[in-house]
């Protein structure tokens, strides 16, 4: 064989080579193969007890049967697929429901309403099962500016009841604190709130935290408060003997200044590459942004096109960092105005028309974020709950059969490959059709029995790695 004039001096070329190349993908591992809760919900540390997230769960129910009674009213409100063949008359209403709950799944397929009365059945067991996938105690807007001695006493009667909930299985799967800004009229406020909650919480518990417990830093605008917040966490973690790194932290943007930084560059990689690997999410404040951007009351929106653009900026600041990105809230409550039992038909016609609007808008919002690729969000009150799902279910249960057949087909092209030797590169695809299944199994959109159809099985997909897969693949073969 013929040498090429490179070869005496590729080496050290392709070294130096190698080491950028490791530095690159050290920087953007691919997309968290971590579950992502679908929402957090935020909730006044006033207000929080052990019993919170049950209480929400009981309540977000009550609200569905309330104004949603069957699947056919919230097809309609929410213009699901085939919503316009439904029927409106009661009774109509009435024999449907009875007679496709009475189907198999296979036969209810078949039927204008398959889509909406799944989801809605898959909402109720939600809410029933697991209400809310994340919750932030919160020290912040939902608190706040209180006298020091009132903020002293809920940091430390919530810490005590967190650690009630780790004992008696009742909080949420992901949970946090907020506390304030570390800007110069509250940083120090907020260091207090958080070293008073940690501490007592883990002498409480004996050097325990929940699962997936996180610290949230509200309108970060320079990379040093993270700094700040990692060397505090460091802190609290010697002097309460905690595993060291075990504090994570998420942050906030809601600034034009977190988004282009006074250099005129993206800010949001070095706020979290001072994080120093403990800055795992980082969330959008919707409405404190818009402020940020002059945009009025009335137009302060999820959708707005300054929201967008900001969406677009995290997405390409942050994409293929490991960090998980959420949307912020609808602050349109779905909550009728007049309240009691003794209303009159006007009344309650009232409610009905008022929480159906604000629905509807949750729900549009919802899809817009998820169209966007930002699987999170917020929401602020037990009445949104059932739309959070109604979202996050039918945008994945729609997709669902043509996902599945791509995933299948998918995987018999690469076994083709793998057993013939060629190289199949689209490995960035197949994670991409794995992700979809692994969070809608996940939040409870797919269920387990479902997955057969993508060619996969229950264990490959635990592996949450389509190169894993197709490495133990290539091995069995």
């Amino acid at each position: 064989m013929k040498t090429s004039i490179l070869d005496s001096e590729k080496a050290g070329i392709l070294d130096e080579l190698k080491v950028a190349n490791q530095v690159f993908q050290a920087i953007y591992p691919g997309e968290p193969s971590e579950r992502q809760p679908v929402h957090t919900v935020y909730g006044g540390a006033q207000l929080f007890k052990e019993t919170t997230v049950s209480n929400l769960g009981r309540l977000a129910i009550k609200n569905l049967e309330a104004f949603a009674p069957n699947f056919v009213v919230l097809a309609k409100v929410l213009e699901l697929p085939n919503h316009h063949l439904l029927p409106d008359a009661e009774a109509e209403i009435d024999a449907l429901v009875k007679d496709i709950n009475a189907m198999s799944e296979s036969e209810q397929k078949g039927q204008a309403g398959w889509l909406a009365n799944t989801v809605y059945n898959k909402i109720k067991a939600k809410l029933e099962r697991e209400a809310v996938e994340d919750f932030r105690i919160d020290f912040e807007d939902g608190f706040g500016n209180r006298p020091d001695d009132e903020e002293d006493a809920a940091a430390e009667f919530t810490a005590l009841e967190t650690a009630k909930g780790i004992e008696n299985g009742s909080l949420s799967p992901f949970i946090g604190i907020r506390i304030k800004p570390f800007t110069e009229e509250l940083k120090q406020r907020s260091v207090r709130t958080l070293d008073i909650y940690v501490t007592t919480l883990v002498n409480a518990t004996g050097g325990k935290l929940p699962e997936n417990f996180v610290v949230t830093l509200p309108k970060v605008t320079i990379p040093e408060q993270v700094t700040a917040m990692v060397q505090l966490l460091e802190i609290i973690e010697k002097n309460t003997d905690l595993e060291a790194s075990s504090l994570k932290m998420e942050i906030m943007i809601e600034t034009t200044q977190s988004i282009i930084g006074p250099d005129g560059t993206n800010a949001m990689r070095k706020m979290v590459e001072a994080g120093k690997g403990r800055c795992i999410g980082v969330h959008f404040g919707t409405y404190d942004y818009t402020a940020s951007c002059n945009v009025t009351a009335n137009y302060q929106a999820m959708d707005h096109n300054v929201c967008d653009f900001a969406h677009n900026m995290m997405r390409v600041a942050l994409g293929q960092t490991g960090v998980f990105m959420s949307d912020g809230a609808t602050n349109v409550m779905p909550v009728g105005p007049h309240r009691g039992k003794d209303l009159t038909e006007e009344q309650k016609a009232e409610n009905i028309a008022v929480v159906h609007k604000a629905w509807k808008l949750g729900y549009g919002h919802i899809r817009h974020s998820l169209w966007k690729g930002f699987y999170q969000g917020w929401d602020l009150n037990p009445a949104q709950l059932p739309i959070r799902y109604a979202a996050v279910f039918t945008f994945f249960l729609e997709s669902f059969d043509s996902a599945a057949e791509r995933l299948s087909n998918f995987m018999e092209t690469a076994g083709q490959a793998t057993l013939s030797g060629d190289v199949f590169d689209d490995a960035a695809t197949g994670q991409g059709l794995l992700n979809y299944f692994i969070k809608g199994l996940s939040c409870g959109a797919i269920d387990i029995s479902e997955i057969a159809q993508t060619g996969l099985t229950l264990d490959e997909i635990k592996t949450r790695s389509f190169a894993k897969i197709l490495k133990d693949r290539r091995g069995n073969a």
